[in-house]
């Protein structure tokens, strides 16, 4: 019969739900594909999400974890690539108004309509993109990895089977997925929707300063 300590069990879930509602890079990248590429690419996303948190758990499961935490190089490799990640994710959504700056191009208007994206191929392509995007946020953020090894070396006790271990890697993803999956559907509302074709450059323009922001803070710490 499976031991499940109920305090651990308890633990976990609590410090789960906190770390993943809490807002991040995640959380600003999931808003930007919902909003500006639809439903089905935030939700993409939120699995990317999620499948960079089966990444970073594998290998803590591994005990590979323990031997990065005790590297600094390799937290300093991923701060630094997932700092420019975030900061080229930025800089790309801000790049028409900067060409604009310099006069290059006309800047985008708020009423400009939207490209056509009716086909198979460029679906695809936008699927795949929103997935990656999400895989690529997470895994590069050093707070997840710290995250992940701080839960298993502090909350989670070594005598615990590696069932429940593997129970609470999956409810960890689960939890991620579950709560930026709902993010994109509620920020592909209807209603939100309808806004969003008005503010569509503006919502790309916070966007991309934020997430620009968010690479400079995650580059100085």
């Amino acid at each position: 019969m499976l031991n499940i300590d109920q305090f651990e069990l308890y633990s976990v879930a609590i410090i789960t739900l906190l770390a993943v509602i809490s807002p991040g890079p995640d959380f600003a990248m999931v808003s930007k594909v919902s909003l500006l590429k639809g439903r089905q690419e935030g939700i993409l996303c939120a699995l990317g999400i999620s499948t960079a948190i089966s990444v970073h758990l594998t290998y803590t499961l591994l005990g590979l974890g323990i031997v990065f935490v005790n590297n600094i190089w390799v937290l300093n490799t991923l701060r630094y690539l997932g700092a420019m990640y975030l900061i080229w994710l930025g800089a790309s959504a801000l790049w028409p108004d900067i060409k604009a700056l310099f006069g290059r191009t006309k800047p985008k208007q708020e009423n400009e309509p939207l490209k056509s994206e009716n086909t198979s191929q460029n679906k695809l392509t936008r699927n795949s993109s929103a997935f990656w995007s999400g895989l690529a946020c997470n895994v590069l953020n050093p707070k997840t990895m710290l995250f992940i090894m701080s839960l298993f070396s502090q909350v989670i006790s070594t005598d615990t089977s590696l069932l429940m271990e593997l129970g609470y890697g999956a409810y960890i993803a689960l939890a991620h997925f579950v709560w930026f999956a709902l993010v994109a559907c509620l920020l592909t509302s209807a209603r939100i929707q309808q806004k969003v074709l008005v503010f569509k450059i503006w919502i790309e323009r916070v966007t991309g300063l934020l997430m620009t922001s968010l690479g400079l803070r995650l580059l100085i710490n």
